[in-house]
């Protein structure tokens, strides 16, 4: 079984709209071989709360607006760490750099196809690194 066309375009706009407010790393994996709950994992990460939070209210928008599609559920806002956004066919996590790298999701859901994402989503791999070494952060002290 693969991620239905619907869910691959939910992920896909969700994808832009990370990407337009400068979400790091943004991968995509179709889980539903693995997982009978939902098609589709979309990961993104923030180097602050705040963008984190912003990153979120942009993917809810743009999807409610260009898709008509709305969370059944949305949790984490209070700490904006790491928020989770389900949709059922698909969850995305976007989460604090620091929760990014201490849960490490990638490593769970490696094994599961990646589905491909816009061009600007894939542009943002490697950013999470690339932020820390220009504000010479070291992992785990961003905040």
């Amino acid at each position: 079984m693969t991620a239905t066309d619907r869910s691959i375009e939910l992920i896909t706009t969700a994808a832009q709209a990370a990407a337009d407010r400068l979400a790091h790393d943004i991968i995509a994996y179709d889980v539903s071989d693995v997982l009978s709950i939902t098609d589709a994992f979309l990961l993104a990460s923030a180097p602050n709360d705040r963008q984190v939070k912003s990153i979120v209210d942009e993917i809810e928008e743009r999807l409610q607006k260009e898709l008509g599609a709305k969370p059944v559920r949305r949790e984490g806002d209070r700490d904006a760490r790491w928020i989770l956004l389900d949709y059922v066919d698909i969850v995305i996590h976007v989460q604090h750099s620091e929760e990014r790298v201490f849960y490490a999701l990638e490593r769970l859901w490696k094994d599961c196809p990646e589905i491909g994402l816009p061009e600007d989503a894939l542009k943002t791999r490697g950013k999470a690194e690339e932020h820390a070494q220009l504000h010479g952060v070291t992992e785990g002290e961003q905040n």
